[in-house]
């Protein structure tokens, strides 16, 4: 099957892409392009579809960089890949060559490009991590490298939209504690519950940070079992694990 690559037509100047579950060797409930080496499914398929992955963007599997993502804040600026794997959540760059690269099932995969100053980013950003500042973090770790925020292009790719993402009330109170006016946020929702927009939120922290340009691409994990992997999905299944979709951008 053929690997199947979501792209923003405002970042076309930099080769990116918002890999789908399609193309790829692995099987049963990881079946398609499981790219997430900490899920428990075979080594060798993982390696396969990342390698897939690499060759779509035209560099070497040695030029993919991904790191130990744990839901903070925490930005590294990378030349290449680093052993062992930081424990951070989102990597800028200004090195050609270099293929940054997110793990995503229902958290916001975020891809960054100043094209002026030749500098990427790309972001992990799950509702502890956008509550927390990564998005925010991103851009000015860009700057650090020579970008301007007013040149910034940023897109949010698949995540879990505001119709399939329930949560408590005491979830949306820790928002509201941050800042009442996060309340647009939030709507619905049966007795003790809300609906949480995860990508508005996203979109609103990157406009507020200064981006020349911030968008979603509209597609919903949990609602698309064909092409998304989905924690919350495989959840509500009785699933023993899950897959991990993988978001790329490179100079």
């Amino acid at each position: 099957m053929t690997l199947e690559i979501i792209t923003a037509d405002d970042m076309l100047a930099t080769p990116h892409g918002f890999f789908t579950r399609k193309g790829g060797a692995s099987s049963g409930i990881f079946a398609g392009l499981n790219c997430g080496p900490g899920s428990s499914d075979m080594a060798e398929a993982v390696q396969i579809n990342r390698a897939r992955v690499t060759d779509a963007m035209a560099v070497p599997p040695d030029a993919l960089v991904t790191v130990h993502q744990v839901h903070s804040a925490d930005v590294i600026a990378v030349t290449g890949p680093v052993s062992p794997r930081p424990h951070v959540d989102a990597m800028v760059t200004a090195t050609p060559g270099v293929l940054l690269g997110v793990l995503t099932a229902d958290c916001q995969p975020v891809l960054f490009h100043d094209a002026q100053a030749g500098v990427i980013g790309a972001a992990h950003a799950g509702w502890r991590g956008a509550k927390d500042g990564v998005l925010q973090a991103t851009v000015a770790a860009m700057e650090g490298l020579g970008a301007r925020r007013s040149n910034i292009r940023a897109v949010i790719g698949p995540t879990i939209s505001l119709a399939a993402y329930e949560v408590s009330a005491a979830f949306m109170q820790g928002f509201l504690d941050d800042d009442p006016a996060n309340a647009q946020f939030f709507s619905g929702g049966r007795a003790g519950h809300s609906q949480f927009d995860l990508p508005s939120f996203g979109l609103a922290q990157l406009r507020a940070a200064g981006v020349a340009a911030a968008r979603w691409t509209g597609h919903c994990t949990y609602r698309d079992a064909e092409r998304f992997f989905s924690y919350r999905r495989t959840t509500h299944q009785g699933e023993a694990d899950y897959g991990r979709l993988i978001s790329v951008i490179r100079l």
